[in-house]
């Protein structure tokens, strides 16, 4: 399904609607269309361009900052499902530091890791089995709540709106 990035009058991103939704926004005149994808909707009476970028028309308060939950779904994107020790297909959390030894449930000490290794490593720290990370773990940057809306990288046509909040 198509869908549209709704930025708040500011510019900034405020969410990830289906075309459908942004095309109803924009025909109440409550927002306007900054980019199209190049399909055609139509109807009855218009012939409309399907939006990609819509901006509202009136500024919205955010009364929070959104942020990515902490997930086996997030952890599994940020890691592009591949474990953390020796890059094959993940199947299980782990957590770097186990629970155990005080380790807590952060983005900075979850990963993705393989059945194989997440069994190898056990309820030690990598060091102490041995193993080492590919990478270290980190929280997602701000906008990644969009690749969490969409279950995919954004469209290109948003990505300059998107790099201007990152």
């Amino acid at each position: 399904m198509a869908r549209a990035l709704v930025l708040n009058a500011s510019y900034e991103p405020l969410s990830v609607v289906p075309v459908r939704r942004a095309i109803v926004l924009v025909l109440r005149d409550r927002a306007d269309v900054i980019e199209t994808n190049g399909k055609v909707w139509h109807s009855e009476r218009l012939e409309f361009a399907s939006p990609s970028v819509i901006r509202l028309r009136n500024y919205v308060k955010v009364p929070y900052a959104r942020r990515v939950p902490l997930n086996r779904k997030t952890v599994f994107l940020r890691d592009s499902h591949s474990c953390q020790y020796c890059a094959g297909s993940a199947e299980n959390l782990d957590h770097v530091i186990p629970k155990s030894q005080g380790g807590v449930h952060t983005w900075e000490n979850v990963v993705a890791a393989c059945r194989r290794c997440n069994t190898r490593k056990g309820g030690r720290t990598p060091t102490q089995a041995g193993m080492t990370l590919r990478r270290r773990p980190q929280a997602p940057r701000e906008q990644a709540w969009i690749v969490v809306a969409t279950g995919a990288y954004p469209d290109p046509a948003w990505v300059p709106y998107l790099s201007r909040f990152n």
